[in-house]
């Protein structure tokens, strides 16, 4: 049997879900006044989204294609829970989005950052490399070249003193997260449950 929701409950609930929609209404005004096709940050978003994936189809390793995309949307996913939840507390922002819907940076969470991590796995694995000195040099660009060059193209805004040490540090989290449940998928695919060697 379900309980009833307590009306003052109900009330700010609904308070809350109004100012969302008009929160949601007012990015998407914003974005066509600001950040819509005819502006070149628009079609540099664009590009992040496109031409990453466009490259990752002619070069990803397609005998290890589904390693390496658990992998890449490991990194994807966890990305964008934490660059939502820095959005949303307002620790970071993006002033020009290809698609306003979302509170994250589409081609970046989505495209560009999961390729990268994605091509420098690949190569590690393929040249028995080291991946985390590699991945720890991808982190390093990303977070302390990347973003102030966002920064300084006003694609990205850091506030109430967010900074690139805590992207950087953003970015280990994120890796050892993904190569770990990588790694543990990749060891239960090679040792199936009720098999011994």
């Amino acid at each position: 049997m379900k309980s009833a929701i307590p009306p003052d409950q109900t009330k700010q609930f609904e308070e809350l879900k109004q100012s969302q929609e008009n929160l949601a209404n007012q990015w998407v005004d914003y974005w066509k006044e600001y950040s819509s096709f005819d502006t070149w940050q628009f079609w540099v978003n664009v590009l992040m989204i496109i031409l990453p994936l466009v490259i990752l189809y002619f070069t990803i390793d397609r005998r290890r294609i589904f390693q390496l995309g658990f992998y890449g949307f490991n990194i994807h996913v966890w990305s964008i829970y934490l660059d939502a939840f820095a959005s949303r507390f307002n620790y970071l922002g993006y002033p020009y989005k290809a698609i306003p819907y979302l509170p994250i940076n589409f081609g970046i969470d989505t495209s560009l950052v999961p390729v990268l991590f994605i091509l420098v796995y690949q190569w590690t694995v393929e040249k028995k490399k080291q991946f985390y000195l590699y991945t720890l040099v991808l982190i390093i660009f990303i977070s302390f070249i990347f973003r102030p060059l966002s920064v300084a193209h006003n694609l990205f805004r850091l506030h109430q003193g967010a900074n690139y040490v805590h992207l950087f540090i953003g970015y280990i989290v994120i890796t050892a997260i993904s190569i770990c449940i990588t790694n543990l998928f990749l060891y239960m695919k090679n040792h199936p449950k009720g098999t011994h060697k």
